[in-house]
Parts: C-alpha cells; structure tokens; sequence
C-alpha cells in the first residue's frame, strides 16, 4: 500500500495516517479503511487512490474509489443511528454487513465519527472488529475539531 502524503501535517494527523496504514496491512483480509466524519466527509483513507492501485494490479474499495466507501460508511451510520432512534436502542458501537463477495464493518469513533472497513468474505470477523476496536480506543481522543479540519483540508488537496 502507498501510504497518502503526510508531510506537513501535525503529529497527531501523522499518527492517524500510520494507525490507518497498519489496519490495512496488519490485519488479514482488509482491503480499505476510511475515517467519515459526522457530516459524512473523508477525513482519512487508506485507499492510495484508482489509477495508483490498478497499476500496481491491486484491488481497492468498493469500485476501487475510497470516496465510494466513505460514501457507504456514512449511509450505514445514518441508516443504523435512525434504527436505533426509532427502536429506543441507545447509541450504535458497530454494524457489520456480511454479503456474498465482501463485508462492510461501521464504528463509531466519537462525536459522530466513523471508522469504515471494506474486507474479504472470508476474513475473520472477531479479528477485523478487535483491530478497528484498537483504532477507535486510540483514535477517539485526538479527533478534537481542529484536528479533523486538518484533515480534511488535507483530503481536499489530494483529490
């Protein structure tokens, strides 16, 4: 995986990269990972991006675009909050989509952020959720406002 530029960025941000990159790598059967924030924007992907990937003859996200997940992420959390809401079921700490080529698994980060992962049918599922559950426990209290802002503008000068 070609990790996105990090230069100039806050350690903070910096670290989140690596956190990022070392989901994608470290765990068996993950294709991509996003971060969403709570208005659904990518803040963070691990996807190096189409043109990048289908060079290196890797497969990426969902239809090969990280905005596709991020897209995707966003839906399901605003599908299961709704859920939630309605069935008086207290706050979301995870959904999980199982389908025949593939599973999407969504948790909450805080404030309305959301990890998002795109893995193999076939990977192990209590692994990929213990993996996103590190991520989340040391993501969760650095995701401040200003961080998020720094990411997104660094989202916005990749694209």
């Amino acid at each position: 995986m070609t990790a996105p530029s990090t230069f100039g960025l806050s350690t903070e941000a910096r670290n989140l990269h690596w956190l990022l990159s070392n989901l994608v790598e470290e765990v068996p059967g993950v294709h991509s990972v996003t971060v969403v924030s709570s208005d659904g924007l990518m803040l963070l992907s691990s996807d190096p991006g189409l043109a990048t990937a289908k060079a290196a003859g890797r497969r990426t996200g969902p239809r090969g675009s990280s905005a596709d997940l991020a897209t995707i992420v966003s839906g399901i959390g605003s599908l299961t909050i709704g859920a939630a809401k309605l069935m008086d079921g207290g706050g979301v700490k995870q959904t999980m989509v199982a389908m025949d080529e593939g599973s999407v698994f969504v948790m909450s980060i805080s404030d309305g952020s959301l990890l998002g992962v795109h893995a193999t049918p076939d990977c192990d599922m209590s692994v990929v959720a213990y993996h996103m559950a590190l991520f989340v426990g040391r993501a969760g209290h650095v995701l401040t406002p200003e961080l998020r802002g720094e990411l997104r503008k660094s989202m916005e000068s990749t694209q």
